[in-house]
């Protein structure tokens, strides 16, 4: 184009010449005259006016000429207060998206199909995968330990402990419990019959021993505790067996409305978190479910077939039927936009601002000349036709006169 417009110039200088060498050869010459005279003036006018606007006409350091890269700087800052207050401002970003249905055009997404082609079987599960991978690792799991540590010491563990203990109570969960320790004590009885019998006998005096008190003692210990052991276990409904089952329940109790019991597992709580094996378990939670998930999204024969295209139309579907949900999500998007801008608005304004000040005078007269295009280039056109057309009117208005 810049050569087109160019060659339209040099055809009307020609033609300047032209009716100048064969002057008074027609009657219409003139007018051709005029015509082509003014032509080249109206196409010089704005071949200047277009070059002054990136570079020096002609190499000469003409006043008011290269105006863009004398004043990239203050281009630059103009562009960024544009950009903030018509496009980077709470109140702007909020109204031109309460008109957008990002859940909506998000459902629309999922449920479009996208069958890979032959032979392309990968899908978006190692597009997924590398996302994950290309995460901060270290950063993400710092983050993870410290979100899992902090709603550890937000929760009150002791109703959690106590609505436990009730609801194991309730579905009577605490008999094989009660069973199981029992079978631990009638273990322990016959493994520690000689050091009960030799515990009695350091408390006996010479003069029962004499009359074998000391082993009538403990034989009555054994077996009396003995039988206990095999009638409590032989009856689900034996006294002892309530009174455990009320001890809970007193303690579940306790948990509930007395803050000496509740202090004691919070403290017990805080110790757990504070142990440093605990921190190390809590630390390894992102490393174990990262390596989980890519591993799921990379290997083909870990998770069945399209089964992540299925969940995603699935969350499509869900969205495209649920007008509330999508409300939700728009609105929550739309708070999370417009806190972006409020909070990083002057952050990017300053990006902008800074970027074209970083660039030198070349880099910007070759972008904007680039994007200006071939509008550029029709106005030194233009200017070329219009000034030859008002060539011949001031030359018509000449003859009337």
């Amino acid at each position: 184009m810049r050569l087109a417009a160019t060659l339209l110039l040099i055809a009307m200088a020609v033609l300047f010449a032209a009716t100048l060498y064969w002057r008074g050869a027609h009657p219409a010459l003139p007018w051709v005259q005029a015509f082509a005279e003014a032509a080249m003036v109206g196409g010089l006018a704005d071949w200047f006016a277009v070059t002054a606007l990136f570079r020096h006409p002609l190499g000469l350091p003409i006043p008011h000429t290269a105006i863009i890269p004398a004043n990239k700087d203050r281009i630059g800052d103009s562009l960024a207060v544009f950009l903030k207050d018509n496009f980077l401002t709470p109140a702007i970003v909020a109204r031109r998206l309460e008109e957008v249905d990002i859940a909506g055009a998000a459902a629309r997404w999922l449920l479009a199909d996208r069958t890979p082609a032959p032979g392309r079987k990968r899908g978006w599960g190692p597009l997924i995968a590398r996302l994950i991978e290309a995460l901060d690792q270290r950063v993400i799991g710092d983050l993870v330990r410290e979100a899992a540590t902090e709603r550890l010491r937000n929760v009150q563990l002791s109703p959690i402990l106590a609505d436990a203990i009730d609801t194991t109570i309730d579905k009577r969960r605490h008999e094989p419990l009660i069973d199981s320790g029992i079978q631990w004590l009638a273990g322990m009885l016959a493994d520690q019959e000689s050091t009960i019998r030799g515990m009695v006998a350091e408390r006996t005096n010479w003069f029962l021993k004499l009359v074998n008190v000391d082993e009538q003692v403990s034989s009555s210990l054994i077996s009396g505790v003995g039988r206990l052991l095999s009638e409590m276990a032989a009856d689900p409904q034996h006294p002892l067996r309530r009174r455990i089952a009320e001890g809970l329940r007193t303690y579940a109790f306790d948990l509930r409305h007395f803050p000496e019991t509740q202090a004691r597992i919070e403290g017990f709580k805080e110790d757990l978190i504070e142990n440093p094996a605990m921190a190390l378990w809590l630390q390894g939670l992102w490393d174990s479910a990262r390596t989980s998930l890519v591993a799921s999204l990379t290997n083909p024969d870990a998770i069945a077939p399209g089964k992540l295209a299925v969940a995603m139309k699935a969350l499509g579907a869900r969205l495209e039927a649920d007008a509330p949900l999508r409300a939700a999500i728009n609105l929550h998007l739309r708070r999370a936009a417009v806190g972006l801008v409020n909070d990083y608005g002057d952050e990017i304004v300053s990006l902008v601002s800074t970027t074209v000040r970083s660039w030198d005078a070349s880099t910007v007269t070759e972008k904007l000349e680039t994007a200006v295009g071939r509008d550029l280039q029709f106005i030194r056109i233009n200017g070329t036709v219009i000034g030859g057309a008002v060539g011949l009117a001031i030359h018509a208005a000449t003859l009337a006169l």
